[in-house]
């Protein structure tokens, strides 16, 4: 099986060079699917995997604008329609000085699982550009969002392409970007999510990915017996999914003892309660400043350029960004008696840290059915578009946590190997069957 996973990866390796995400992302699946498919000659005939790992489309191109001095600037703007199998193209837009081809491969290549475990009928996508919206001025941004949608806006619509929000690019983004595709195409229609909700936008959207990764986290402790209730929680990021996954274990009973951001992270061992969680929201969505100043105002300590894993825990819910947990650092968790660990952010932990995690047969959430939240509370928002209506908060809270029991229930069905559960195995697959079945279906395009 290894070699076929060898020859597998050569191929994508020879046909996407230099673009490591990818790679990774393709790995991780692969590894999990290959001897599936191999099980299955069904799939190995119509070559789905290989099929689903070559995008469907992908678009590239120049969005210049101009800065508040007049100085004309030119980024580069992205978008990855990797499969629409089971329906439009569906994920984030991410404006990240980072942002390249490779990130977005791998960005899309995961929603397509991500999405097909959420139920709905979305396909998967991802885009973005270069550009930074850190320092930059209101009119700035929107002077780019303008740019970057006139291309954009040819490629997207409500029943091909519905992107939404991702890192740099928040509800001032995706209006602008709204408002410029309503005056170029003169419709209004839900063709992006993360709306505001006084022009299509859904109730719980900004807490669903943060919330989302609790509730599947809280769903692994139960086959346990266990709850969040008395647990010691390390978060990492202090942006919107670390900020509701620390609000929503909160309400759980748990406890948060760590965020971070860039410049390293705060440990307060007196938990983040309601109180101290309203600053960290006030500091870093209104003010835009550091986490340093959280251990300024409360006394706790700041860890200069380090991450929060090797503080004693529970439950360990990394909300960050992509390999922010290395094999080292998954060794460290282990020995200080992490025992569950569910992904709020995108491939946040390297294959070797997945490997220490499985070796331990922890319950480990992967990222594709953990922080699934968000897309599913997207879709949602989708679906009150074409209806024209807006649910209430509690509906919306309702059939978020009734996806993400489902996405578990999934998980279980395809990766139960007697006592133990292996997440990996089950989401993946899981995923992967309702999109192959579909392409089966659908013949050879």
């Amino acid at each position: 099986m290894s070699r076929i996973v060898d020859e597998f990866m050569a191929k994508i390796i020879a046909k996407n060079p230099g673009e490591v995400e990818y790679h990774q992302a393709v790995k991780e699946v692969a590894e999990v699917v290959l001897p599936f498919v191999e099980e299955n000659p069904k799939y190995k005939k119509a070559k789905i995997l290989e099929r689903i790992a070559e995008p469907e489309r992908v678009i590239m191109f120049r969005v210049p604008w101009v800065n508040d001095i007049g100085e004309i600037q030119i980024n580069r703007g992205f978008r990855i329609e990797m499969n629409s199998a089971i329906g439009p193209y569906k994920g984030g837009l991410r404006f990240h000085p980072t942002v390249y081809l490779g990130i977005l491969k791998f960005l899309a290549f995961e929603q397509v699982f991500k999405n097909s475990l959420t139920t709905l009928p979305m396909g998967g996508g991802k885009g973005g550009s270069d550009f930074d919206p850190k320092g930059k001025s209101d009119d700035e941004v929107m002077r780019f969002c303008q740019s970057f949608m006139a291309e954009l806006s040819r490629h997207i619509g409500p029943d091909t392409d519905v992107p939404a929000g991702d890192i740099g690019v928040g509800g001032r983004e995706i209006g602008y970007m709204f408002g410029m595709y309503k005056k170029l195409r003169n419709e209004f229609t839900g063709v992006l999510t993360g709306k505001g909700l006084e022009w299509g936008g859904s109730l719980i959207r900004p807490e669903a990915t943060g919330y989302g990764t609790v509730y599947f986290a809280e769903h692994m402790l139960g086959t346990r017996g266990d709850s969040f209730k008395g647990k010691t929680v390390l978060v990492s990021g202090s942006g919107n999914v670390a900020q509701y996954a620390t609000e929503k274990v909160n309400q759980l009973g748990g406890k948060v003892v760590t965020l971070s951001d860039s410049s390293g992270f705060i440990y307060d061992p007196d938990g983040i309660d309601a109180e101290k969680l309203e600053f960290v929201m006030h500091l870093k969505n209104v003010k835009r400043g550091r986490i340093k100043e959280y251990a300024d105002k409360y006394g706790c300590q700041f860890i200069e350029g380090k991450r929060p894993w090797g503080i004693k825990a529970d439950v360990a819910l990394p909300c960050a960004t992509q390999n922010e947990v290395n094999a080292e650092e998954a060794k460290v968790m282990m020995q200080n008696g992490v025992y569950c660990i569910a992904e709020g952010a995108n491939m946040p932990s390297t294959n070797d840290a997945i490997d220490i995690y499985l070796e331990h047969k922890i319950l480990y959430g992967p990222g594709k059915a953990a922080n699934a939240g968000g897309v599913s509370v997207s879709g949602l928002e989708m679906s009150q578009n074409s209806l024209r209506l807006q649910w209430t908060r509690e509906e919306v809270d309702e059939r978020l946590f009734k996806i993400m029991s489902d996405i578990h229930d999934t998980c279980v069905k395809f990766g139960k190997d007697g006592d133990f559960i292996n997440y990996v195995r089950g989401a993946n697959i899981g995923g992967f069957v309702k999109v192959a079945d579909a392409m089966l279906a659908q013949g050879v395009v």
